[in-house]
């Protein structure tokens, strides 16, 4: 380790950037700081508490020079929940940076010429936009400093979010900033009352106890969704809970529980039991409803997601004869949204229960010209797919965070769309993907859309047009 990083004090340092997990960036001769609650503009000194051979962490000891962009955050959790890391930048500030982390990765990576990129789209409500949360119920509650944890009386149940890098401490959250009511109201409620009853939360190393999960989703249309995930309840228990809830949140439509026993979170292998309602809810875009149940994949910020659609669809300048694939189609979401514009719509996806959702949402618009088929993306995409469906006018994909698998990114090369619109939530295997067609297409058109304020995430959508004689 060389003699700067053997430093634990760094005066006056100048925070020069933002870092995906919401560190501020600084330098001290090649060494680089990563600095808690730091904004960039800050002057400060910073005393680092883990060291590496060319970077560190750190925190502010002093703040010498506020940055123009720092302002209050208005979580009371902030700083100690693992959500909304930048809401000490002022948002417009975080639009910035948002915009900076585009460009640098599809500049850098995949060496393409931003200066045509369009100005990132705000988010139109930067609280309570999301329709989705989900909760957790544990009994290592994470303590705050001057807690006494040696306190036998002290309550350590907590329903709330994971600590970030601690899968077994869950910070019990008093107002989350994330979701509309009846989101905050339920949970609180509904912690009081498993408190006083002599309900047990869930031990996440030992694998016991009553309650584990609770999820609330919301729509557009008003209506509700709660899922509460049972591990080890009583048909007694599970009976008492589920009807306080209903009789005090009379408002909930779909009111819903799951047992789940197994020693992960995920769901999509559990049964679900409808204790009030149907087991879906519905969200609504431009006219088109679509039914989203317990396991269903849907954008998290209904407004954004509209917007979101609205570009991918306007990228491709649709005429109404084209043939389209849509790739990593999830519940059919953009598949149903552009059918009304085209000739015809190919949706593919991994997941088969979100291929079910999807056709349920076109069976419950009326919309006849989609066509859906469950599978991994790099063994369905191959050259048979194509020849019995036909080669598409406009590929539209739409991959996780991971990007798409270098066979697909293959097999698009020898499909040769005219056209493909790339919809991404990470900039980063956005660009390496591109970096690969750019041999063949031309990247046209850039706009990046701010679907999760106070996060570093963005989304980013491409237009890419095939290059004459390729």
């Amino acid at each position: 380790m060389n003699q700067v990083a053997k430093k634990r004090f760094f005066e006056d340092v100048a925070i020069i950037d933002i870092a995906e997990e919401g560190k501020g960036v600084g330098k001290a001769d090649d060494f680089v700081l990563f600095v808690e609650k730091a904004v960039p503009g800050d002057i400060a000194d910073v005393a680092v508490y883990r060291s590496k051979k060319n970077f560190g962490e750190g925190k502010i000891v002093t703040l010498k020079q506020a940055s123009e962009y720092r302002t209050e955050p208005f979580c009371e959790h902030f700083g100690t929940c693992g959500g909304c890391k930048w809401q000490h930048m002022t948002y417009e500030a975080q639009l910035k940076f948002k915009q900076k982390s585009v460009a640098d990765a599809l500049g850098r990576l995949a060496k393409i010429d931003v200066d045509h990129m369009d100005a990132i789209i705000p988010s139109p409500a930067d609280k309570y936009y999301r329709n989705k949360l989900e909760y957790t119920f544990s009994n290592k509650r994470w303590l705050y400093d001057g807690e006494n944890r040696d306190n036998e009386e002290l309550n350590m149940n907590a329903l709330g979010f994971h600590i970030p890098g601690r899968f077994d401490k869950i910070l019990d959250v008093n107002h989350c900033w994330l979701q509309a009511e009846p989101s905050n109201t339920l949970r609180n409620t509904l912690r009081e009352f498993v408190i006083r009853e002599g309900y047990s939360f869930y031990d996440l190393k030992r694998h016991e106890g009553a309650l584990r999960n609770l999820v609330v989703r919301t729509s557009s249309t008003g209506e509700v969704m709660v899922i509460v995930v049972f591990a080890y309840a009583s048909e007694e228990e599970v009976n008492k809970l589920m009807s306080y809830i209903d009789n005090n949140f009379p408002d909930i439509t779909s009111l819903l529980y799951i047992i789940n026993q197994k020693k992960n979170d995920t769901i999509f292998d559990q049964d679900v039991v409808a204790y009030k309602g149907p087991e879906f809810i519905h969200e609504e875009m431009n006219g088109i409803k679509f039914r989203i149940g317990p396991k269903s994949f849907y954008q998290t910020n209904s407004i954004q997601a509209l917007k979101l659609y609205e570009i991918a669809r306007d990228f491709a300048g649709f005429t109404g004869n084209e043939l389209v694939y849509d790739l990593y189609t999830g519940a059919g979401t953009i598949a149903n949204f552009i059918a009304g514009h085209v000739r015809e719509v190919v949706g593919v996806e991994y997941v088969p229960t979100a291929i079910e959702d999807a056709k349920v949402n076109s069976a419950i618009n009326n919309i006849t010209n989609t066509k859906f088929f469950a599978g991994d993306m790099k063994d369905v995409l191959v050259a048979d797919f194509v020849a019995e469906h036909g080669k598409p006018d406009v590929i539209i994909t739409d991959p996780p965070r991971a990007g798409m698998h270098p066979d697909v990114v293959a097999r698009l090369m020898e499909i040769e769309a005219p056209k493909i619109v790339y919809v991404s939530c990470n900039a980063a295997t956005q660009a390496r993907d591109l970096l690969v067609l750019k041999e063949k297409y031309d990247t046209v058109k850039i706009q990046p859309v701010d679907m999760f304020p106070h996060t570093q995430h963005v989304e980013n959508v491409v237009l890419l047009v095939l290059r004459n004689g390729s």
